[in-house]
């Protein structure tokens, strides 16, 4: 974290915890990668989504969807890539990456109102 700065989800969820993990999530992960300009942080979060459910790690689907939306991802397209890979990644992967998504779809239509 910069001085004078909000600290980072990372910091907010760990913080002296795990100082090293914090470090590496901002500063290499979201500092570095995320910054590369040969992918847009939309389709990323496109890459970022389907990769997390094929390996299995819906929990962080929590924070991906609605960082994929603020990266210009619809909802159409989430849906999209769930349904998809339930023929590559498994089915019970793609019915609880649909869970998350669809509450977290759900509740960003209710805010909208």
């Amino acid at each position: 974290m910069t001085e004078g700065s909000a600290p980072s989800d990372m910091e907010k969820l760990f913080g002296a915890f795990a100082p090293k993990l914090v470090s590496l999530t901002d500063d290499v992960l979201f500092g570095d990668i995320w910054e590369r300009p040969e992918l847009s942080p939309r389709d990323r979060s496109l890459v970022t989504i389907a990769g997390l459910l094929a390996g299995g790690n819906i929990e962080q689907l929590n924070w991906h969807i609605p960082y994929g939306l603020n990266n210009g991802l619809t909802e159409t397209e989430i849906t999209e890539v769930i349904t998809h890979l339930a023929f590559y990644a498994g089915w019970p992967k793609a019915v609880s990456a649909m869970t998350v998504a669809k509450r977290i779809l759900d509740a960003e239509k209710e805010e909208s109102r």
